[in-house]
């Protein structure tokens, strides 16, 4: 193993010693289509600005341009009878050529040319349902983001109306919802949580699984989603993964705080376009321990691997075949039980406690599109997922600190999908979309949790068993004219394990008020079903049988309503407002008459809820959101997001509270400027340095006060339930910076970055607990100063 390692890390660095010194030039390729029927544009024109250089798409709307100087590049493309596109400021390496996919919009009068600006293109999302609260993002920006780590679950907290729930963890709550509500969508296949170290039904965790690397630009939804999404009411990540380069073999290397990454791309057959791409990581903590290294986190050493792959078909009569895949393994072990008793334990563990934990998660999946006519297209969308989380906790005693056995879970949850639909453009003023989503769930859920007083085990869940989630979607966009454009759309969902079913109807109107602003408005009615687990919990009768108390619930249901303002300052900046409101109805709360419990609160590291759950619970959001973007020009890029929110929860007892989510306020302001360092001649060299910068603030975390008193005589935490997230921590504030350089020849492109977050190392609490070796009250911070360092290589 080691040797393998050391051969790995030789080969990455002695890849970039053998350039040669030619002119830095790259090649621009791809294909241009129609965006509502997917058809070639055959004559397309692109043309490189500030050069000679252009090209004409070909019968298969494909296009190349080669010899393009390396850098920041601007392509125009434009079709008669369609909105011109610019595309400004792309990056342009030597080393990888750039394969782009543009889709081109039919003008509604054929005989005005309307083009778009880069800034207005860029805000464009791929779903041309949407309306309102979308964001396409880019994955340079999850690179160059500081603080992101290369995650786009992290670079999302940057938007309006998103937070990070914990620095530790890349979950992300969205207008005051629970994390756990986010959808993830992949290549049209709604994912497990693709998350290292995630447990059963969240949406978050530490590592994320997702490689930017192999991603293509998404979409991120904050509200009122189209109609082809369900089983949310907080968000949607609806990520495309992009082909190999089906002309030339490429590959990367990669080292950082995600681990150890080495990807390849290449055709598989250059005569038909047939291609790949593979990406493979590996635990840097991990990799450092089987060098013999220490480094330094005692036993808890994070074990985790993915593994991200697609290959692409393209067949005759106008249709395409894929198939892709995802998976990943984790595990990491807290042995408190050899720590000293006095210790309170770590954000992830307690003194008290021995925590053994596994997870693995893995999709499989194919899309089949075929063109049927010149003005419709259908999908196809096929997959097997898998999520298993295994968990074992023991007690320590503290004085002795011997070991009890205390609590045990495994949970499996394997799921067929099926995603089809039927997009027609009836012409250029209406588009008609209709589709068919089937989730059949097979599960295994067990745990059990040790009793002392009957020195038996308790069964909490131990249920086998198939059921499914049938989804249904329609929807029309029409143009009245090329400023007014509608949205309607209808969604259905039903769960067959106990008949629940939600009809849930979907709008959007956009008015542009001039060339350069537009009015938003959406509404949605959204629904989802809470955890698999939550449906079959246990109850032990006197008798000693078990009954099931939660499985007719029904889905947790809300109302989004959202108003925004767009427009373009000058050529590079951007201006969005945002307003919304949200009524969360039917929300799982507990039983009993004093509860205070509702899973509107939960995250991904919550674990414990009653044991009966009822639809009885409310939520309210609302909030303002402002955006000033500036888009990468001249070198220097800027965002700066303003979230003003409110987000509160009715229990069953019928009292209003403050969710644990209710912050108050967001501010995020980040920056970042790109100097091109100018090259050398005789090497065939270019250099370039950029530079970003991240300043946070926000209310600080809630929580629900400790009673230390209780706490003492029960040896443990004790919180006052009837005052829930009642108390505030002092505001937040992190700033993060990130520092790179980048080596490019001919061939070869190398890339150093320095990334260090919360550079201030300020103390921002997380959450508080009693700690019984000290019979005092502790407060966990989240993270302090952190350094992260990276180095890639593209060849």
């Amino acid at each position: 193993m080691k040797g393998l390692l050391y051969t790995i890390i030789l080969v990455m660095l002695l890849a970039g010693w053998s350039a040669h010194a030619q002119a830095l030039t790259g090649t621009i390729k791809g294909s241009v289509h129609d965006r509502e029927t997917r058809q070639a544009l055959i004559g397309a024109q692109i043309m490189v600005l500030n050069t000679s250089l252009g090209a004409a798409t070909n019968a298969l709307g494909e296009f190349s341009l080669s010899e393009v100087p390396a850098g920041r590049v601007s392509l125009q493309i434009s079709y008669l009878g369609y909105e011109t596109i610019l595309m400004s400021n792309l990056q342009l390496s030597s080393a990888k050529e750039m394969v782009l996919n543009i889709e081109m919009e039919e003008s509604i009068i054929k005989s005005e040319e309307v083009v778009i600006t880069a800034e207005a293109d860029k805000g464009k999302p791929n779903n041309e349902l949407a309306t309102v609260s979308v964001r396409k993002f880019t994955v340079e920006e999850s690179a160059m983001f500081a603080g992101a780590r290369n995650d786009v679950s992290r670079m999302a907290a940057n938007f309006a109306g998103v937070q990070a729930s914990n620095d530790q963890a890349n979950d992300i709550v969205i207008r005051g919802n629970s994390p756990n509500a986010l959808l993830w969508r992949l290549e049209g296949v709604d994912i497990p949580n693709p998350n290292h170290f995630g447990n059963f039904g969240s949406a978050g965790g530490p590592v994320s699984m997702l490689n930017n690397n192999v991603l293509s630009n998404s979409d991120f939804f904050t509200g009122a989603f189209p109609a082809n999404y369900g089983n949310t009411v907080s968000g949607v990540f609806d990520l495309k993964m992009r082909n190999g380069n089906s002309s030339k073999h490429e590959f990367l290397g990669q080292v950082g705080f995600n681990g150890f990454e080495l990807g390849a791309e290449g055709p598989l057959s250059r005569k038909s376009g047939a291609s790949y791409l593979i990406n493979a990581r590996y635990s840097t903590l991990e990799v450092m321990q089987n060098l013999g290294l220490n480094v330094g986190t005692g036993t808890a050493v994070t074990h985790y691997k993915d593994l991200t792959f697609k290959l692409n078909f393209p067949l005759k009569n106008q249709a395409n075949f894929s198939v892709f895949g995802i998976g990943g393994s984790s595990s990491i072990d807290f042995v408190n039980s050899k720590a000293d008793s006095s210790e309170q334990g770590d954000l992830w563990s307690q003194a008290s406690q021995d925590i053994y934990n596994r997870t693995k998660m893995g999709v499989l999946g194919f899309n089949y599109s075929k063109l049927l006519g010149a003005n419709s297209y259908m999908k196809l969308i096929g997959a097997y997922t898998t999520q298993i989380n295994g968990d074992r906790v023991d007690s320590v005693a503290p004085e002795t600190r011997k070991v009890y056995e205390f609590y045990n879970q495994n949970y499996h949850n394997d799921k067929g999908f099926f995603h089809g639909y039927y997009n027609a453009k009836l012409n250029a003023k209406n588009t008609f979309r209709a589709g068919l989503i089937v989730n059949h769930y097979l599960y295994s859920i067990k745990d059990s949790v040790y009793k002392n007083n009957s020195g038996e085990y308790l069964t909490l869940t131990n249920s086998q068993g198939n059921t499914d989630l049938w989804q249904a979607y329609a929807s029309q966009v029409h143009k009245f004219n090329p400023r007014l454009s509608a949205t309607l759309g209808l969604h259905a969902q039903m769960l067959a394990l106990n008949k629940k079913y939600a009809i849930e109807p979907r709008a959007g109107l956009s008015y542009k008020l001039n060339s350069k602003s537009a009015l938003n408005f959406g509404y949605g009615l959204h629904s989802y079903m809470v955890p698999l687990n939550f449906y079959f919990t246990e109850v032990q009768l006197a008798n000693g049988s078990y009954v099931q108390p939660n499985t007719q619930l029904n889905f947790t249901k809300s109302h989004h309503l959202v108003l925004g303002f767009n427009t373009t300052l000058g050529r590079s900046y951007h201006f969005k407002a945002e307003t919304y409101w949200q009524h969360v109805f039917g929300a799982a709360v507990g039983t009993r008459n004093n509860s205070t419990f509702s899973t509107l609160n939960m995250a991904s590291f919550d674990f414990s809820a009653p044991d009966s759950l009822k639809n009885g619970g409310t939520g309210r959001n609302y909030g303002l959101e402002l955006t000033l973007e500036r888009y990468l020009n001249k070198g220097f890029y800027l965002l700066a997001t303003t979230s003003l929110f409110n987000s509160t929860y009715v229990a069953n007892n019928g009292q209003r509270y403050n969710t644990k989510f209710n912050n108050g306020y967001v501010l995020n302001l980040l920056a970042g400027k790109e100097w091109g360092l100018g090259g050398s001649k005789s090497s065939g060299s270019r250099k370039s340095i950029s530079y970003d910068v991240k300043l946070t603030t926000a209310g600080g975390q809630r929580y629900t006060p400790i009673n230390q008193e209780k706490s003492q005589l029960a040896g443990q935490s004790v919180y006052v339930l009837n005052q829930p997230y009642s108390q505030q921590f002092s505001p937040y504030f992190r700033c993060d910076m990130r520092l790179s350089f980048k080596l490019m020849f001919k061939g070869v492109e190398q890339e150093w970055a320095f990334d260090v977050q919360n550079v201030t190392n300020h103390q921002n609490p997380l959450f508080q607990r009693y700690n019984a070796g000290t019979g005092k009250v502790d407060v966990s911070y989240q993270l302090g100063l952190f350094p992260i360092m990276q180095y890639r290589i593209i060849f």
